[in-house]
């Protein structure tokens, strides 16, 4: 253990006593660790008070150094791994609830077959959330719609058809499908991913604009509050293949569609472990396009 891992794991936490439970240190080595790096760096980064924790500013300042340093400390572990052989490693993977609820536990189930001593930490968020955290390092790939990320290599997957979701009992759920400006004429839930929405652009594109009541980060919970009557939204087919609500969903005219990629920084750094993964990821969907 080292004092940035410490740090971050505090900033994440929001707590001291948090961040030693879950690094498995006492809350004394911990508080020893940041005054280190205080020591080290010559000021105070972290203010307590009964409130909680706080950056100082220099705090703030530092945060994304030490982060930094922290990423490539675990870069250089699992590269003492891959020097040693596939006997283990970390396969960090940013991702949307589509894809780790769909398509990621077989596929880490099968790869686990073949290289059982892998570990996986999944981060689940937005496309803006996953590219950041690409580039930041804080995980080695993630799946991503292609023209929400820049700088990064993507490889598409999938086309994934979106879907109109209505409630069991509206009038439009008689209709073999419906239009974007029938859409426009009810209450709209709208799935929040970051700077990108492939529902809104397809609005503009037709010089529509929903009636945005709700805007809601997770599909289930939109799923959950269209079965409640609370408005129409658009979804991707491939979260709704296995959805657990009373809702009904039609093909929206024009259609819609999004593209799902994998996106890498630099495969050639990444830990042999994740790269084993990416490829092993292409090749089983390459059999299945």
């Amino acid at each position: 253990m080292n004092p940035y891992d410490a740090f971050v794991k505090i900033i994440e936490t929001g707590s001291f006593t948090k961040a030693a439970e879950e690094l498995r240190y006492t809350q004394s080595a911990i508080s020893q660790m940041v005054h280190s790096l205080e020591k080290e760096l010559s000021t105070t980064l972290i203010l307590r008070s009964r409130k909680g924790i706080t950056l100082t500013p220099d705090g703030e300042e530092f945060l994304p150094y030490i982060k930094n340093i922290r990423n490539s400390h675990q870069e250089l572990i699992e590269k003492y791994n891959e020097m040693q052989g596939l006997h283990s490693g970390l396969i960090r993977i940013g991702t949307f609830s589509s894809v780790s609820c769909n398509w990621l536990p077989g596929l880490m189930k099968d790869f686990k077959e073949q290289y059982p001593a892998v570990h996986f930490e999944l981060h689940q968020g937005e496309y803006t959330n996953i590219s950041n955290w690409i580039k930041e390092g804080s995980v080695d790939f993630g799946f991503v719609n292609p023209t929400a990320v820049t700088n990064l290599t993507t490889i598409p997957l999938q086309e994934d058809e979106m879907l109109a979701v209505l409630p069991m009992d509206h009038p439009l759920a008689k209709n073999r499908n419906v239009s974007l400006k029938e859409l426009t004429n009810e209450p709209y839930i709208l799935l929040d991913e970051g700077e990108l929405s492939e529902p809104l652009t397809i609005f503009k594109q037709n010089n529509l604009e929903p009636n945005i009541q709700y805007r809601v980060h997770d599909d289930y919970s939109i799923m959950a509050m269209v079965e409640q009557g609370l408005g129409l939204t658009i979804l991707p087919k491939l979260v709704l293949n296995r959805c657990p609500y009373n809702i009904v969903t039609k093909t929206i005219s024009p259609a819609v569609f999004r593209t799902i990629s994998l996106a890498y920084k630099d495969k050639k750094v990444l830990p042999i472990a994740s790269r084993y993964f990416i490829d092993f990821i292409i090749e089983r969907n390459s059999k299945l396009v």
